[in-house]
């Protein structure tokens, strides 16, 4: 009887282990991270953790190449099948709830009281999204470059004026030491235009849309700060301070080579200047007269709007904000951990950390893109018109056509709910 009873006994057992699986609805979540194997590693024992810690979910994850996987969403949205789960990128997210792909978060808001602004997708007075870091980009040169060119260091609390930043620029330039005095980065296009160099010219006193209205550009992307704006940014090229055409391994190179004295790059390079040189330094960004900007906003974790399980998609993004998986993503990819918890624990942004620097510029000095539904048209609109300022195109009547084609932008869309 003894063998009977422990027979049963495991099959009992057995039973209610597959009774429990049963039970788990699948919920599907879609991710950008496809091909960064530290990224699929951290994501995929999130979803392993929350699938064993209660019997309701079971998560299911579907990786995409981050180059992909926006129309991979659009065309999920088109022909109705979108996931459950969807990660956005920060800026698009507005206009993926204007489009309906998305709807608000459930979760317990007093558990992101702490973090960093730009990890909180907020549109229309509702939170659609929320990220577990977020990204920054600083000044880079060494202190050694500093004390040689005899210039000041700046501080958050004390930034370059714009008048200290091009005689840093000026003396760079002089010095013969480098190729080029300032590298913003132009190899890169697409959203680094916007995220990178948009704060330039909100810190003369632009914008990219009007945000008191959300309902047009004129003004603020062709008024006098924004043509004051647009002739610095002209003038960086025609006078030599930085490359017009570069290759892209030297953007990712050509400071630790020497070729450049400031380079404006994120968080994310951090570590290879720091590799490079044991005396680099990330620097605020200048102030050009209405206070020092920077972008914000990374990939964030939403519910999708045909998601028929919104409380289990929550739970799930719930879940996956503990600080354990903050500090595991900051430390794995280098990006910023969003609490100040979360960035005590980690390697580079704890007190004293190598790039503890990034956490205050982030958490003082970002500026959201502007959270419209119309940014996806005015974001391509900005880089089009920066990239043919640079070129040598008249400042003015660039920036005039780009407000035009904003403007016909939101006007077709009916303001886009403003």
């Amino acid at each position: 009887m003894g063998k009977f009873t422990v027979l049963a006994g495991v099959l009992l057992g057995s039973a209610l282990l597959s009774s429990t699986a049963m039970a788990q609805t699948e919920l599907s979540l879609w991710y950008h991270g496809a091909g960064n194997e530290v990224e699929a590693k951290i994501i995929g024992q999130i979803v392993s953790d929350f699938n064993a810690s209660q019997s309701d979910w079971a998560v299911k994850l579907e990786s995409f190449p981050q180059a992909a996987y926006n129309d991979s969403v659009v065309a999920g949205a088109l022909a109705g099948n979108l996931p459950d789960i969807l990660d956005v990128d920060g800026p698009v997210m507005p206009n993926w709830a204007w489009s309906g792909y998305l709807q608000p978060l459930t979760i317990d808001e007093a558990k992101i009281a702490d973090f960093l602004p730009g990890t909180k997708g907020i549109w229309d007075g509702k939170l659609y999204s929320i990220g577990l870091w977020d990204a920054a980009v600083a000044m880079v040169t060494r202190k050694s470059t500093l004390e040689e060119l005899g210039l000041r260091t700046p501080t958050v609390d004390a930034p370059w004026t714009k008048d200290e930043f091009m005689a840093a620029l000026d003396a760079a330039k002089a010095s013969g030491k480098f190729e080029f005095a300032f590298d913003p980065g132009m190899a890169w296009t697409g959203e680094w235009y916007p995220y990178a160099f948009s704060p330039f010219l909100q810190s003369f006193g632009g914008d990219i849309i009007d945000r008191t209205s959300y309902t047009t550009a004129e003004g603020v992307l062709n008024g006098d700060a924004a043509l004051e704006f647009g002739a610095w940014w002209q003038s960086l090229f025609t006078e030599g301070y930085s490359p017009l055409a570069q290759d892209p391994a030297d953007r990712d190179s050509g400071f630790a080579n020497g070729k450049y004295a400031f380079s404006w790059n994120g968080n994310w390079a951090a570590l290879g200047a720091l590799t490079a040189f044991d005396d680099a330094i990330f620097l605020p960004a200048p102030d050009f007269g209405n206070g020092p900007k920077i972008g914000a906003a990374s990939w964030q974790f939403g519910v999708s709007a045909k998601s028929e399980h919104p409380e289990g998609a929550s739970a799930f993004i719930a879940f996956a904000l503990q600080d354990k998986y903050l500090t595991a993503f900051s430390d794995g990819i280098g990006l910023i951990p969003p609490t100040p918890a979360s960035a005590a624990a980690s390697i580079n942004y704890k007190a004293g950390g190598p790039m503890e620097a990034f956490y205050e510029l982030s958490a003082k000095q970002a500026l959201l893109r502007p959270a419209t539904p119309g940014y996806v048209v005015a974001a391509k609109v900005f880089e089009k018109a920066l990239a043919d300022i640079a070129n040598g195109a008249d400042v003015g009547e660039t920036l005039d056509a780009a407000v035009d084609e904003i403007d016909a932008d939101i006007e077709k869309n009916g303001n886009y709910g403003f």
